[in-house]
């Protein structure tokens, strides 16, 4: 073990810990090539990783490409699922299969087929697991396909705030709260499986481990990519699907944010509660200059109210209509947005209040 004097982190030298990774995928021929390969490239000791790759059904000719791969590599262990699991499911089953080839204590990479890792990345994200502390560690996701329109770029804005949000709180309090799901790591005695009808798995798994009394953190030197150049119709359904699981996360874990006067509660409070109820701020706000310029002469109160609904309403039309003559604006496309995030919230709570059955999802078109 050595330290690193600038970072004053904790690191390993030889003594590398025994890592198993974890990937559910359901029809990903677009992108399972690219992202098999960047996992065979990862620089770590070949003798202390193995992969275990679950087929959630596929038919797209996923299945026989795995197959391929696992058969010039033994390290790779696939399953084929012939009914869909989701991907939660698929994982803890993943993991019970890998509990049979060891039995000490590990580490866990869990990450997802869109998900393209630099060769750098597992090592830069072990090695703070020297910190007994430590029992999660959240790689740096890092957007591509920002060129391709929709709402790419307003995306890729989003994701770098969030990755410098979760950076601060890892700098400040070791509470980062929740990774990207895309590329992380685990300690297996920190693994919780997840329940059938959990939507955002890696938050659940985080929190589970914030009950155990562990820390969690992000690693900026641990590069990932994923491509974001997916359109508005399908960003909309993965937020609220999204939306969803954060208000099951949100009533299951109150005990972690109520009272937010702790590190961690003050952490979920003010970086994630606050948020999820964005849409019931704007509708608060909507209904009450509504009454208010229904009962007052003041023009201050109509202005603000025209300003809301330009805002709500009015720009995303304008913007809707320079896509069609092939312009854009890009105020126009963040605000745009940015209330479509706050919409697809508001229907991912009524997709919870009317309850949610099972986790299994539809990936989103790759490009």
């Amino acid at each position: 073990m050595s330290i690193n004097k600038k970072s004053n982190e904790l690191c390993f030298s030889d003594d590398w810990p025994f890592v198993q990774v974890f990937m559910a995928v359901h029809n990903e021929m677009a992108i399972i090539e690219e992202k098999i390969e960047s996992l065979l490239a990862l620089d770590y000791p070949k003798d202390k990783i193995e992969f275990f790759i679950g087929s959630d059904n596929s038919s797209d000719g996923t299945n026989e490409l795995l197959f391929a791969y696992a058969g010039k590599n033994p390290s790779i262990h696939i399953t084929v699922y012939a009914e869909r699991q989701g991907k939660p499911n698929l994982i803890n089953q993943l993991v019970s299969k890998a509990k049979l080839t060891t039995k000490d204590d590990r580490i866990y990479l869990l990450t997802d087929a869109s998900v393209i890792l630099e060769t750098n990345c597992l090592k830069a994200l072990v090695k703070h697991f020297k910190n007994e502390e430590i029992f999660l560690v959240d790689a740096n996701m890092k957007s591509t396909g920002l060129e391709k329109g929709g709402v790419a770029k307003s995306e890729g804005t989003y994701i770098k705030s969030e990755v410098r949000i979760k950076d601060m709180e890892s700098r400040t309090w070791g509470k980062m709260i929740g990774p990207f799901g895309g590329c992380y790591t685990i300690r297996s005695s920190y693994y919780s499986e997840v329940p059938k009808n959990f939507l955002v798995d890696d938050f659940y798994i985080t929190m589970k481990g914030y009950e155990k009394g562990g820390n969690a953190i992000n690693e900026l030197s641990a590069i990932c990519y994923e491509n974001v150049g997916f359109s508005s119709q399908e960003e909309f359904k993965r937020k609220a699907r999204i939306s969803a699981g954060n208000f099951q996360n949100l009533w299951n874990f109150k005990s972690l944010w109520f009272p937010p006067f702790t590190k961690l509660g003050f952490a979920f409070f003010s970086h994630k509660i606050l948020r999820w109820l964005g849409p019931f701020f704007i509708l608060f706000a909507l209904l009450s200059l509504c009454w208010i310029v229904a009962n007052s002469t003041t023009l201050l109160y109509t202005f603000l109210l025209l300003g809301l609904v330009s805002w709500l309403f009015l720009i995303p039309l304008l913007n809707y209509i320079l896509q069609l003559l092939n312009l854009s604006l890009g105020l126009f496309k963040n605000i745009t947005y940015f209330n479509s995030m706050n919409w697809a919230l508001l229907a991912g709570f009524f997709k919870y209040i009317n309850g949610i059955n099972n986790n299994v999802w539809e990936p989103p078109k790759r490009k």
